[in-house]
C-alpha cells in the first residue's frame, strides 16, 4: 500500500506533440515552409534522408487521433502550432486555411474534454522570416509577438493554457552553436544573441496574452541537472559552469531579470555587454513553468571546449534509452528539490518526459513496451512524491503520443506510447499506453500494482 496520496482529481493527465514532427502536408492549402522543412530536404542533415513531409500525417487524420487521446483517457493535450501555417510569411497576410486546422483541432478536442495546451513555437520558424537572419534579428520578439497574437485573437476563448517557447537552450545551441538542428548554424557570436531574443519574445507575447486573455501562459525549458564526475575542484566548477549554461541561462532571467555571471566568462568577448539590461522584462512572465525531463548530466571538465564548460560523461554502466541517454529518475526529483528552493510557490506542469526505445515490432495488435513502461512508471512516482513533498504540480505530459519525426535522427527513434507504422499509417497503441490511461484512471494508484514498479 502506498504512503503517499493518489494524484489530485484535477491534475491534468496529457500527452504532448509538436507540429513538424507529426503533421505531415507541410505546404499543404497555403503553408509556407519552415526552416525545418528546409533543413530536413538538405543532403546531410537527417539520418537516412528522412523529412516531415508525411510524419504521421496529423494533418490529415486529425480526428483519429482525437479519438485515440479519448481512447486512452488522456484529459490534456499538448500540441505546437505550425507558425508559417498561419503566416506563410512569416508575418502580414493570414493564411484561413492553416488557422482553421487548429480551430477544428482544439474544438474537437473540447468536445472529448480534453484541455488544449497549444505551444506557439516549437523550433519551426517560418523560412521566409530566416532570410531575414529569423533569431538573429533584433526585429524577431516583435514578429513573434505579432503571430502570438493572431492565435490569442483566434483561440483566446477556448485555449486558456499557453506556452511561448519550447525549450529555447535547444533552440540556441542546437540551432546556431552546434548546427545539428536548423537552421544548421555554428557561431559562438550567434548563440547569446538568439538567447537574448527567444526571451525578449517570450516577454512580449506574455505581455500581449495578458492584455487580451485569460488563462495561463508559460514557457517549456529542458531542466538537466548536472552531476560532476568527481569531487575534484575541476570537476565541480565544470559542473557548476553547465549548470549555468544549460539550466540557468533562461531560468535566471524568468525568475530574477539577469543572466547568470558565469555566462559573460563562458562566451568571452562573444557575450554582449548589455544582455541583462535586454532581457529584464522576462522576470515576472511566467504564470507557471513547464518542465521537459529526460535525463542528467555527468560533467568533467573540459577546457577545450567551446564555449568552455564542461563534457557530460555518463557512467558507462548506467541503464541508457536508444538516445544513448542515461535513465535517471532521481534528476527529476533533484529539478523539483532546486525549483522548491527558488520559486516555491510558482505552479509547475510536467511538459515533456518520456523515453526512446528500440521497440518490438506490433504483433496481433500488440507492442510490448515493457521499458518504457517501466521508465513512466518511475518518473510518475517521483513526481507524485514532489506533489507530497509541497511542488505545486499540475499536470504531466509524457512525450510523446506518436512515434514521430525526431529531428535529425528521423524515423530512426520511437518516443511514442502509440506505434506509427509509417508506411500504413496504421496506430497501434503500446503497452505503455494501457498502462497510462490505468495510471489516469486510477489517479495515480495503478503505479502501485504488481509488475508496475521499477527495476
Amino acid at each position: 500500500m502506498s504512503a503517499l496520496r493518489p494524484f489530485p482529481g484535477d491534475f491534468l493527465w496529457g500527452a504532448a506533440t509538436s507540429a513538424y514532427q507529426i503533421e505531415g502536408s507541410p505546404l499543404a492549402d497555403g503553408a509556407g515552409p519552415s526552416i525545418w522543412h528546409q533543413f530536413a530536404h538538405t543532403p546531410g542533415h537527417v539520418r537516412g534522408g528522412d523529412t516531415g513531409d508525411v510524419a504521421c500525417d496529423h494533418y490529415r487524420r486529425m480526428a483519429e487521433d482525437v479519438a485515440l487521446m479519448a481512447r486512452l483517457g488522456l484529459r490534456a493535450y499538448r500540441f505546437s502550432v505550425s507558425w508559417s501555417r498561419i503566416l506563410p510569411q512569416g508575418r502580414g497576410h493570414v493564411n484561413p486555411a492553416g488557422l482553421g486546422f487548429y480551430e477544428r483541432l482544439v474544438d474537437a478536442l473540447l468536445e472529448r474534454d480534453i484541455v488544449p495546451l497549444l505551444t506557439l513555437y516549437h523550433w519551426d520558424l517560418p523560412a521566409a522570416l530566416d532570410m531575414y537572419g529569423g533569431w538573429l534579428n533584433p526585429d524577431s520578439p516583435h514578429w513573434f509577438a505579432d503571430y502570438a497574437e493572431v492565435l490569442f485573437r483566434a483561440l483566446g476563448d477556448r485555449v486558456r493554457l499557453w506556452i511561448t517557447i519550447n525549450e529555447p537552450w535547444v533552440v540556441a545551441h542546437c540551432g546556431y552553436l552546434q548546427g545539428v538542428h536548423a537552421p544548421g548554424h555554428r557561431n559562438l557570436y550567434q548563440a547569446p544573441m538568439v538567447s537574448i531574443h527567444l526571451l525578449q519574445s517570450h516577454a512580449l507575447a506574455v505581455a500581449a496574452f495578458r492584455a487580451c486573455c485569460d488563462g495561463r501562459i508559460g514557457i517549456a525549458l529542458n531542466l538537466e541537472p548536472q552531476y560532476p564526475a568527481t569531487q575534484h575542484p575541476a570537476d565541480v566548477a565544470a559542473a557548476q559552469r553547465r549548470e549555468a549554461y544549460v539550466n540557468r541561462q533562461y531560468l535566471d532571467p524568468l525568475l530574477l531579470g539577469r543572466y547568470p555571471p558565469e555566462l559573460a566568462r563562458l562566451f568571452g568577448e562573444a557575450w554582449p555587454r548589455d544582455a541583462d539590461a535586454r532581457i529584464a522584462t522576462a522576470r515576472g512572465s511566467l504564470d507557471f513553468l513547464g518542465i521537459n525531463y529526460y535525463t542528467r548530466a555527468v560533467v568533467r571538465a573540459e577546457p577545450r571546449s567551446v564555449p568552455e564548460r564542461a563534457a557530460p560523461v555518463p557512467p558507462a554502466s548506467a541503464p541508457r534509452t536508444a538516445m544513448g541517454w542515461e535513465i535517471h529518475p532521481q534528476g527529476l526529483a533533484d529539478v523539483f528539490a532546486e525549483l522548491r528552493h527558488r520559486a516555491p510557490t510558482l505552479p509547475l506542469y510536467i511538459t515533456e518526459n518520456g523515453a526512446a526505445f528500440d521497440d518490438p515490432p506490433a504483433a496481433h495488435g500488440l507492442v510490448d513496451d515493457g521499458a518504457r513502461v517501466r521508465y513512466l512508471g518511475d518518473h510518475l512516482r517521483v513526481a507524485r512524491a514532489a506533489l507530497a513533498a509541497g511542488s505545486d504540480l499540475r499536470g504531466y505530459f509524457v512525450w510523446s503520443l506518436l512515434d514521430n519525426f525526431e529531428w535529425q535522427h528521423g524515423y530512426s527513434r520511437r518516443f511514442g506510447i502509440v506505434h506509427v507504422d509509417f508506411a500504413s499509417q496504421r496506430r497501434t497503441p503500446k503497452h505503455s499506453a494501457w498502462f497510462y490511461r490505468d495510471v489516469i484512471h486510477s489517479h495515480g494508484r495503478a503505479l502501485d500494482e504488481a509488475g508496475t514498479r521499477g527495476l
